[in-house]
């Protein structure tokens, strides 16, 4: 199995970042809708081996009147705004996808993450929207995560239930929280610290931490073939380089 180490986002110079890690994960495509010409600039400023994921855009996740979209510059219309997020399948949410698409094609992303809040409920309307909804943009290009939070965790067969049958479709975790609700062959793995209650981003892993993530990655042999662990954490750039060195010992 091939295991490449990232960031979600560039913690340092990308220059750094493309010689020292495997892949990263674009972080201001959630924010802001995907310009496809500065995803283009960055993948042919990379080297060739190097791998891209992208978080997609909340239009699809994240109602407007969430407080992630006070940092995004763009406006979605009042009397449109029920029509956005939650992985709602109308117009207005694959029109966003394609937006997304268009952007992850000149990045040549390799995995497109879509992370829903927590507000997003495992509820007989979600399940149906989110089955609807991935079930018409697959098959596709690019690999789909899907990051779940609050009460999934504890309803992993629903969401197995939802996405075993749709082609490309992964679970994304954070694997020393919880592992996936089925194991594709591609693993998708976002770590956000440890402690807290889904996040906690001012977290350093330990060795013992790191350790224990390559012999969950060795458990994943014979099951997956490539899996990608991205550190989304404060100190997630060193401890990706620390990871990587475990990884050789």
């Amino acid at each position: 199995m091939r295991v490449f180490v990232g960031t979600c986002g560039f913690p340092v110079s990308r220059g750094k970042v493309y010689n020292t890690l495997d892949s990263v994960e674009i972080q201001e495509t959630f924010y802001n809708r995907p310009n496809p010409e500065k995803l283009r600039r960055l993948r042919l400023e990379a080297p060739k081996h190097f791998i891209f994921n992208m978080k997609a855009w909340q239009a699809l996740t994240h109602p407007p009147t969430m407080p992630t979209w006070r940092r995004s510059k763009d406006k979605i219309p009042k009397d449109k705004s029920h029509l956005y997020g939650f992985l709602r399948p109308t117009k207005e949410n694959f029109n966003a996808w394609e937006e997304v698409v268009k952007g992850a094609k000149e990045l040549n992303a390799r995995v497109i993450v879509l992370q829903l809040p927590s507000a997003f409920r495992c509820n007989d309307e979600n399940i149906r929207n989110m089955r609807e909804f991935l079930s018409s943009i697959t098959p596709s290009k690019f690999l789909i995560g899907i990051e779940v939070r609050g009460e999934w965790k504890d309803k992993l067969e629903v969401l197995k239930s939802v996405i075993e049958d749709i082609k490309g479709v992964i679970h994304v975790v954070d694997p020393l929280r919880y592992r996936p609700a089925l194991v594709r062959s591609v693993s998708y793995f976002r770590l956000h610290g440890l402690g807290g209650s889904e996040v906690n981003y001012r977290y350093k892993y330990t060795d013992e931490d790191l350790k224990k993530l390559k012999d969950i990655l060795a458990d994943l042999r014979g099951r997956s073939t490539e899996a990608y662990v991205m550190f989304n954490n404060v100190y997630m750039y060193n401890d990706a380089l620390r990871f990587k060195n475990i990884l050789k010992a």
